[in-house]
């Protein structure tokens, strides 16, 4: 039976999914943001456990938006007192925010986690607590056959993540893998045409950037012979298409490691927003098909960040704390990396945005002095807008865009080859199709953007709508996600060349794209060019997959012509194979 109370769009609901067995989730159906500057389209939830041994444990608790809602859940549930263990997936807050709530509840229970995560969880609730650390194979005996074996995956978004397997059950609890930020009350995986956009959207933003170790996780899970369910932190639980979906992830996973160049991207966790920053960049590099390895500083082996270092391309690093618990190990990898790149790699630098940081630009300089190319300028966490030190979405976005431009570098010969190997003939023929002109703008918050384009067409009637090839290492990809709005300026002929060169430059990151342009604000908020002959306004309807290009579908909401007898401007291009 499913139980459900509904408080401003924010609900929770709870359901047996196997014997002895209860998930209890927390329904945020309107968030619209998640992790830096992802944006969600269907909301999310986040998903804790009940297992009923001879003695009990809780899997994860939830996000502190919904303390009261959980604890209400939770007493109607269980008596929290007799909870006799709390299993921590990973310290991330959305999953971990409660743990004080609950310890205050059950001050006899027993955390079990990894010791990392143990490390971390006394700097969160500032308070003894029972504990016990636990490694790969190491199992927990709860009676009535709910024996709980525990898997390492550590970087499955976060340093410290374990997954927790019943034998019982054959349920697989795993936290962000496998999960999607997806907020519906069918409790499984039921219609997989409805889940996949999101699941694969998920997968791209906190998996991709660590496919690495995505891998090593999978090939732990094959042991546990055969797995039932997959008891995710976020969104529905898979059951119905497990294979398929697991499938996903190896597939997905081989193709990024595949990649022959990759980048290091060093931060420290829990220490100002050092992961939250290093996420974004490494967003960045993917989109640009490069390879990224997020690697913690506090919590990974010296002999490891020095293979890291000695195999990436580049290396990107916040700037780690100079006092404090994390400083020393901290302090110890950033002088092995400086002692290890080599003049041949590219680096990258940027404001972690804690209180001790160290200087990003002697960082920066010291890089500069061992050889080392500059992939983007040093990233300023902090702002005078921002008192608290908090990075705005500004500066995240200021991040993904530095990331694209350091992939985009590295790969530039590769493109340039991929661009000769096409038959020459081949290529002016493709270039023989022509288009028009157009400049897509687009904001949301404090960040616009815009880009030229000539891949667009009329797509459909009723409604009428419009299709627009955008590559996906555009900036303005960000901008174009399902559900967004943006303004399509159609260029005149015979009045483009001035609007067409300003939009053809390379921006740097975080650049404002329309400093000296005349602009009027949509209806939707975006930028309209005033020299444009028409603007359409847009809302993005759905995106298919192009390979290197999301096609963009997207119906009109409203327009309008200054010079009726305007004629839009035409690209001819020469060649096929690139802009």
């Amino acid at each position: 039976m499913v139980q459900e109370l509904t408080r401003k769009r924010l609900s929770v609901q709870v359901q047996e999914i196997a014997e002895q067995t209860t998930t209890m989730r927390s329904l945020d159906w309107d968030r619209d943001r998640f992790d830096i500057e992802f944006g969600l389209q269907n909301g999310t939830t986040y998903n804790s456990f009940l297992i009923r041994g001879e003695k009990i444990a809780l899997v994860d608790t939830s996000h502190e938006k919904f303390r009261q809602l959980y604890l209400d859940l939770l007493h109607s549930q269980i008596d929290p007192s007799t909870i006799d263990y709390l299993i921590i997936s990973h310290t991330e807050p959305d999953h971990s925010g409660l743990v004080g709530d609950l310890l205050d509840l059950a001050p006899n229970i027993t955390v079990i986690a990894s010791r990392m995560a143990l490390q971390f969880l006394e700097n969160m609730v500032h308070r003894p607590f029972k504990q016990q650390a636990v490694k790969s194979s190491d199992t927990l005996d709860l009676g009535n056959g709910h024996v709980l074996e525990f898997i390492s995956a550590p970087n499955l978004h976060w340093p410290d993540t374990m997954f927790t397997f019943d034998r019982e059950t054959r349920i697989l609890f795993t936290c962000d893998a496998f999960g999607m930020h997806y907020c519906s009350d069918v409790i499984f995986d039921e219609n997989l045409s409805a889940i996949e956009d999101d699941y694969r959207f998920y997968y791209e933003c906190l998996m991709a950037p660590n496919a690495r170790s995505v891998v090593a996780a999978l090939k732990r899970m094959e042991p546990l012979g055969t797995i039932d369910t997959i008891a995710t932190g976020h969104g529905p639980l898979i059951r119905i298409h497990l294979s398929e979906l697991v499938d996903r992830y190896r597939r997905w996973s081989h193709e990024q490691n595949e990649a022959t160049t990759s980048v290091a991207v060093f931060y420290v966790s829990d220490y100002g927003y050092s992961d939250r920053l290093s996420q974004a960049i490494a967003q960045g590099i993917t989109k640009a098909h490069v390879a990224v390895e997020l690697i913690d500083l506090r919590a990974t082996e010296l002999a490891e960040i020095q293979e890291v270092v000695g195999r990436s391309a580049a290396i990107v690093i916040g700037t780690p704390p100079t006092e404090g618990s994390a400083s020393e190990a901290a302090q110890s990898a950033l002088g092995l990396i400086l002692a290890n790149v080599k003049s041949k790699q590219a680096f990258g630098v940027y404001e972690a945005g804690g209180e001790v940081d160290e200087p990003v630009m002697p960082l920066y300089g010291r890089f500069i002095d061992l050889g080392l190319s500059s992939g983007f300028g040093a990233i300023r966490a902090h702002r005078p807008e921002t008192p608290s030190g908090a990075p705005t979405p500004s500066i995240y976005k200021q991040c993904e865009e530095s990331g694209t431009d350091l992939a985009q570098w590295l790969t530039r010969d590769k493109t340039v080859q991929q661009m000769k190997a096409i038959d020459v003939n081949l290529d002016k023929a493709m270039g023989r199709i022509a288009g028009g002109l157009y400049v897509i703008t687009a904001a949301k918050g404090d960040i616009k953007s815009a880009m030229l384009a000539s891949w667009v067409v009329q797509a459909s009637f009723f409604p009428l709508g419009i299709s627009i090839a955008v590559a996906k290492d555009r900036a303005i990809e960000a901008l174009m996600q399902v559900g967004d709005t943006f303004v399509l300026n159609v260029l005149e002929e015979g009045r483009y060349n001035a609007l067409m060169r300003h939009f053809l430059k390379r921006f740097a990151p975080g650049e404002d794209r329309f400093i000296g342009i005349e602009t009027l604000t949509a209806q939707n908020g975006s930028p309209i060019l005033k020299e444009a002959l028409a603007y359409i306004e847009c809302k993005v309807e759905s995106r298919m997959d192009g390979s290197d290009h999301w096609l963009v579908y997207s119906t009109v909401e409203a327009g309008n012509v200054s010079n009726p007898e305007g004629q839009t401007a035409v690209h001819h291009r020469k060649v096929g194979n690139h802009y």
